[in-house]
């Protein structure tokens, strides 16, 4: 296996690819990966159909962002690191400033804004998730085992709610569904579309590995803010699979306890972030900048984004030289069943609480979470009409009860 094999084109031109993917991307990882066939399959005839469903495949059995990490893997395919770099910055900043924008918004001019307008997005919120948590069942709970795992993830989430409580019980449903499930029979699939040697490959797993070991041990020597929050961040998109909504019960258990960001906030953020193109993981910059310790603002919430986002870098590069025997493991298959459908189950205990114990107070809270969850499902509505829908719906609520 060669030590690499890209494409030799300018990463300036793949950064402005991506920006403007950035800029119009709206409607989740599913439709950003719509997105990026039709630009890189459809369009410029980048990659061939085959190769991207493999990296589209690739990028799904690990954890992260999916759609994050295609376009990383587009960028790696096409201008080296240089240009993984170019596709996720262009990618991901218009987001994440907007965000970072609407933080500092909050905390210097919040009393300016009506709390009908905050609470809308908190409702909204609901809404989003329960979409989330109907879509992701429905294709991850396929039989009575796996809605059976994630019931008892839910539950268990519920009774432990901490980072370690979440992760316990997404190793526990890989090992599980990796004992008593059975696999799917392996078909024939393309190559990928760039590969990278084999001692990359090693050091780039052996740097994610330290990191996620390394950095709770300094953490816990150094008392510095700054290690706390890449910690915590840098977790957060190490263990997440199932992509950006579930992220969310690992971040809450993260900043709010600890009181790091406000719950009010956490749920406005969340519900705003709906409202943004690019990856949801972009939260993160919503979070960083809406920290009630130092660092916060600008740099508070660069410093969470590229947290939350150096797993996703590592990863890809780390496993792309081994992805040809993975994808063939029935042992690898299984497993990634159970944790889907623990995942689900996590996101699940994240709409109760804390979306649904922060939000729904009244008949009235209810009945404005119903009008955007059938917007969402039924009325196909796109996420950022439904977010103002919300905005203004809580504001007019604030006014008349």
């Amino acid at each position: 296996m060669t030590d690499k094999k890209f494409q030799n084109r300018s990463p300036l031109t793949v950064f402005l690819i991506f920006l403007r993917l950035g800029l119009t991307s709206f409607g989740g990882p599913i439709a950003h990966l719509g997105y990026f066939r039709e630009e890189f399959v459809s369009r410029r005839k980048w990659l061939t159909e085959k190769s991207y469903a493999d990296l589209v495949a690739l990028c799904q059995f690990l954890p992260g962002p999916a759609s994050s990490q295609v376009g990383i893997a587009i960028g790696l395919s096409q201008a080296g690191y240089t240009g993984a770099l170019a596709a996720w910055l262009g990618f991901t900043l218009p987001s994440a400033f907007a965000l970072i924008l609407f933080a500092l918004g909050i905390s210097h001019y919040g009393d300016m804004l009506s709390p009908g307008v905050l609470h809308g997005l908190k409702i909204v919120a609901v809404a989003v998730v329960a979409h989330a948590v109907w879509g992701m069942a429905k294709s991850l709970c396929t039989d009575t085992l796996r809605i059976s795992i994630m019931a008892l993830a839910t539950c268990w989430v519920l009774l432990f709610p901490t980072a370690l409580g979440q992760v316990l019980v997404i190793l526990a449903a890989g090992l599980f569904g990796a004992l008593f499930f059975k696999a799917q029979a392996a078909t024939a699939q393309d190559s990928l579309p760039l590969t990278l040697g084999r001692r990359a490959g090693f050091f780039f797993l052996f740097l994610f590995f330290l990191l996620l070991g390394g950095l709770p041990l300094l953490a816990s020597l150094f008392s510095h803010p700054a290690l706390a929050m890449t910690d915590a961040f840098y977790r957060a998109g190490s263990l997440v699979f199932g992509g950006g909504h579930v992220v969310l019960p690992l971040l809450q258990a993260a900043v709010v306890p600890s009181g790091w960001v406000s719950g009010d906030a956490f749920l406005a953020g969340y519900g705003a972030a709906q409202a943004v193109p690019g990856p949801l993981f972009t939260f993160a910059a919503f979070l960083g900048a809406s920290m009630q310790k130092v660092p916060s603002g600008l740099m508070g919430g660069l410093l969470c984004l590229g947290a939350i986002f150096l797993p996703s870098f590592l990863l890809v590069f780390g496993a792309l030289p081994f992805w040809e025997g993975l994808r063939r493991s029935r042992r690898m298959q299984t497993a990634l069943a159970g944790i889907n459908a623990a995942v689900v189950g996590l996101l699940l205990a994240a709409l109760y609480t804390p979306v649904w114990t922060s939000a729904i107070f009244r008949p009235q809270d209810f009945g404005l979470a119903l009008i955007a969850f059938i917007a969402l499902m039924f009325w196909k509505l796109p996420p950022w009409l439904v977010v103002l829908g919300a905005g203004f719906g809580g504001w007019g609520m604030s006014l008349f009860f």
